[in-house]
């Protein structure tokens, strides 16, 4: 009788550790950040100052998250593999501090159906022809509701003396960096005072 006891505590107490880890289910509109590996994410991090360089926006399809990104082309990628290409599998979620209604995250998906198949653009130009990640994501908040999650700045804003994006900006512009050029960066947007952690590994 008291082993028994003892093996029902042991279950109770490691079922109770599950659930003090457990993290909230995701919901559309989320959005997830991570170290990418990526040839550019050194001279990104660095540039910006922030860890993360890559990002995408939390869709459902099939009653399960997915993660909506710009990395070749715009693209749904599995939430798990999408983790699982990041530096050390690490990963925030962050989510707007009011809540998306159902309408809302309807009409974020619509405005993703809008930015489908759009080519990775490597010289960060704000034109909606091309896209990276951070763009893709900000635009489609921007578009669909009208919310601007992250300010704006020009490239010229970032760190471009360190040497690691003084390679990367010869090799995407030669001489000729566009200074002016409008630029959301996932570091402004991680750090957007709109948004709240609600999940990180």
């Amino acid at each position: 009788m008291l082993r028994l006891s003892l093996h029902c505590l042991l279950i109770l107490a490691l079922a109770c550790a599950g659930c003090a880890v457990a993290q909230p289910p995701l919901r559309d509109g989320d959005l997830i950040f991570q170290t990418s590996r990526s040839a550019q994410s050194l001279a990104i991090q660095r540039a910006t100052g922030s860890r993360y360089s890559h990002m995408g926006v939390i869709l459902h399809r099939g009653g399960k998250p997915w993660v909506y990104e710009a990395t070749g082309p715009t693209v749904y990628a599995p939430l798990r593999s999408w983790i699982a290409r990041g530096e050390g599998g690490h990963y925030v979620v962050k989510r707007l501090r009011a809540p998306l209604s159902a309408q809302q995250q309807a009409r974020l998906r619509k405005q993703a159906d809008a930015f489908g198949g759009r080519a990775y653009d490597l010289s960060f130009e704000w034109s909606d022809d091309r896209m990276y990640c951070s763009e893709l994501v900000w635009k489609m908040y921007d578009r669909a509701l009208g919310i601007r999650i992250g300010a704006l700045q020009r490239l010229g804003d970032f760190k471009l003396d360190d040497p690691a994006v003084k390679a990367k900006l010869r090799e995407r512009y030669g001489s000729k960096v566009p200074l002016n050029e409008p630029v959301i960066s996932p570091a402004a947007m991680y750090d957007s005072p709109l948004l709240v952690t609600v999940a990180s590994d």
